[in-house]
């Protein structure tokens, strides 16, 4: 829970900035007020949706499968989208990376928890 609040301050952070950075990226003065963009929380398609309505879990829906991979479209690279949708089929992959003394497994856990508890909060109840 902690976690997904710093990661939606930092992206709120990430909108602020001088007047010339946002008129390039936004077409507009600095003078303009704008938001953080809003993350696409459905998605039919992508690895995470695949393996979620794959899973055979009760929960799982179109809904809910496309919500999730919403946000890992938002938050996860391509290749640590496909890392995370191993995870459904096999859970014990999950712990090995957890566990594991690799830094690239530690930054990618990192970051997957980032997204996991960012897709709880907005996908809850789905």
């Amino acid at each position: 829970m902690r976690t997904a609040g710093m990661i939606l301050a930092l992206a709120a952070l990430a909108a602020c900035g001088g007047g010339d950075r946002n008129a390039r990226y936004y077409g507009t003065s600095g003078a303009t007020l704008r938001t953080a963009p809003v993350i696409d929380t459905f998605q039919t398609s992508g690895p995470i949706y695949a393996a979620c309505l794959r899973s055979g879990r009760k929960a799982a829906n179109t809904r809910l499968c496309g919500c999730v991979q919403g946000v890992a479209s938002g938050t996860l690279s391509g290749g640590e989208q496909q890392k995370a949708a191993s995870f459904y089929a096999d859970p014990h992959r999950a712990q090995e990376v957890r566990q594991s003394d690799n830094p690239a497994n530690e930054a990618f856990w990192q970051r997957y928890k980032g997204y996991a508890a960012q897709a709880e909060q907005i996908c809850r109840g789905l």
